[in-house]
């Protein structure tokens, strides 16, 4: 897994985390892989995946059968769909918006282009 310098690792692993979730690779209740198998498998400090762990709990998106391992919560997907919300409007929007402004770009066109995108065979999994 290549890391950006913006944003922390633990965040990022979450991210990735919600995105399995978000794309249903992980279902409700679905047992996730343990803090060291992650840790391994991505190359860092399992104290780091850790963080990543107790934050997703944190959200109510994932939690713990102690001494079994953790698993996507009955209402993980609505959690992480919330979550993922927050953070696209509060970090994403502004920017975009502005965007939008400075290159004189209304809603129509950007309505346009959103078609334009998903017809063109795009979809949520394309990553």
């Amino acid at each position: 897994m290549e890391f950006k310098d913006k944003q922390a690792i633990y965040l990022q692993i979450a991210d990735v985390f919600c995105e399995k979730i978000l794309l249903n690779k992980w279902e409700k209740e679905a047992r996730i892989p343990s803090v060291r198998e992650t840790a391994v498998e991505i190359e860092v400090n399992p104290n780091t995946v850790m963080r990543a762990y107790n934050y997703l709990q944190e959200q109510g998106i994932i939690f713990n059968k102690r001494g079994i391992g953790y698993f996507v919560a009955e209402d993980g997907l609505e959690k992480t769909q919330e979550l993922k919300k927050k953070v696209f409007v509060d970090q994403q929007v502004p920017t975009f918006f502005k965007s939008m402004k400075m290159l004189d770009l209304g809603m129509e066109d950007i309505k346009e282009m959103y078609n334009n995108f998903w017809k063109n065979g795009h979809s949520p999994s394309m990553n």
